[in-house]
């Protein structure tokens, strides 16, 4: 059984799940951040959604959700440990996060993702997001994504 929950994991948890998931991020995750800091602070400054199985990680959606001025939330991470995949994890993570960001009153939540990352751009666009601008690709991250009324003028 799968338990949601929202800003429960430690930064050690965060980086221990992040490790397990290291190389399905495309690329790496580890040839772009150095974990154990990313995971800190993601820890202090993230909102975070996510799914345990018993006391294990098993899921996470991180976002920046403080974007007042231009009411946008940022996801900087999405993961689920391999075995977990396939069981709709992700896209329940990515529902909630949505939901808690248009709630508390942001317009718009948006992603950055590898073009050659597709079964992570097949799961996003089938929770919603619809590519939006282009721009100078920050560690190997070429396409953005967003969700919200803003979306469709940018696609």
């Amino acid at each position: 059984m799968v338990d949601f929950r929202r800003n429960t994991a430690s930064a050690a948890q965060i980086a221990e799940h992040l490790g397990r998931c290291d190389a399905d991020f495309v690329p790496p995750l580890s040839a772009r951040v150095d974990i154990g800091s990313y995971a800190e602070k993601i820890a202090s400054k993230a909102t975070r959604f996510e799914a345990w199985a018993d006391s294990v990680l098993l899921g996470l959606v991180a976002a920046y959700c403080n974007d007042r001025e231009h009411g946008i939330a940022y996801i900087t991470s999405v993961s689920v440990l391999r075995a977990w995949t396939g069981q709709g994890v992700a896209a329940r993570l990515l529902d909630q996060c949505v939901e808690h960001a248009l709630a508390s009153g942001l317009r718009q939540v948006s992603l950055e993702v590898a073009s050659d990352n597709t079964p992570a751009i097949n799961l996003y666009e089938k929770s919603g997001f619809v590519a939006g601008r282009t721009g100078t690709p920050f560690l190997g991250m070429d396409i953005y994504l967003n969700y919200g009324p803003e979306h469709e003028q940018q696609a």
